[in-house]
Formats: C-alpha cells, sequence, structure tokens
C-alpha cells in the first residue's frame, strides 16, 4: 500500500523522533540538575510527545503494510552552557524536524499517495504548535536572563506546566 521510498523516509523519521525525544531528556535533565524543575517537568513531558510521535508513524507502517525497520538513534547533545543554549538547541531540533515532515509530505504528494499525505497533515499542523511554544519559550529565557530564570519557572506554572516528577 505504500511505497518503499516513502516507507523509507517515514523509518528514518521515526529515528529522527526517537532521537527528538532523547534530546528533551537530555535537556531535562540538564533543567533538573540546575534545581530548575518547572523547566524539567516541561522538557520530560517533550520528550514523551515525541516517542508518542515515533509511535504513531510507527503504527501507520504497520496500517499500511510498510516495513519498519528502527536505525540506529544518535547521542544527544547533553552538554550545555547555559539554559538559553539548550532552550535554543530545542528550537533548532523543531526546525528540523518541520525541515524533515515537510520533505516527507512532499514525497506524498508527488506520489499522489493521498493516505500519507492525510496521516502527515496532524504533524505539519503539530509542527506549527512546536516551534511556536519553543520560540516563545526561548523569547522568554532570554528575557528573563540567567540570573531571573526562577520567573521562567513562575511563568510557566502559571501556564499550567507541573514540576518534573521524581
Amino acid at each position: 500500500m505504500i511505497s518503499k521510498e516513502i516507507a523509507s523516509a517515514l523509518n528514518e523519521q521515526i529515528v529522527h523522533e526517537l532521537h527528538a525525544s532523547n534530546s528533551y531528556l537530555a535537556i531535562a535533565s540538564f533543567m533538573d540538575g540546575r534545581g530548575l524543575k518547572i523547566l524539567a517537568g516541561f522538557f520530560f513531558r517533550q520528550s514523551a510527545e515525541e516517542r508518542e510521535h515515533a509511535m504513531k508513524i510507527l503504527r501507520y507502517l504497520l496500517d499500511v503494510d510498510g516495513d519498519v525497520r528502527i536505525g540506529s538513534i544518535p547521542e544527544p547533545k547533553a552538554d550545555f552552557q547555559s539554559v538559553e543554549e539548550a532552550v535554543q538547541t530545542s528550537l533548532d531540533q523543531e526546525i528540523e524536524v518541520t525541515g524533515q515532515i515537510h520533505r516527507i509530505m512532499g514525497m506524498a504528494d508527488d506520489a499522489r499517495d493521498y493516505p500519507t499525505a492525510s496521516f502527515l497533515k496532524w504533524f505539519v499542523d503539530e509542527q506549527v504548535e512546536e516551534q511556536s511554544s519553543m520560540n516563545d519559550l526561548l523569547a522568554l529565557v532570554q528575557m528573563a536572563g540567567p540570573n531571573n530564570l526562577l520567573l521562567v519557572e513562575d511563568r510557566l506554572l502559571k501556564q499550567g506546566a507541573a514540576p518534573a516528577e521524581g
């Protein structure tokens, strides 16, 4: 039901989503290590969400009789010099994932693979929200500066973010 080329691209995207999940785990750990429990919780939730994205793609491949091949997941960056750098890394990652999703959407459109294009529309819309969220968080971190990160935590808490569990 799905071309080998598009199935291969979706398998690569599973790896990208799992890498993003691991990257968010590394960022959450960095935040937690600095006592920023609300930011840590935010990134732990982002990690879980990225894993859900990978699973969503995997289930789609199974539904369309595509071969599932999980490749090696690269080790995420874990040595950040600042909270701003960690958040910038997350924004850069979301921008990269958006490009990856758009590339696969273009492949599906070119192949007239309407089921895959329809499936990917959710991801296209999700990436708008993901980039916007990370862009807003980066702006907030930059406005607060390195000495006022508790204000960022307070803002996130007021927006409904919960601290990291554990």
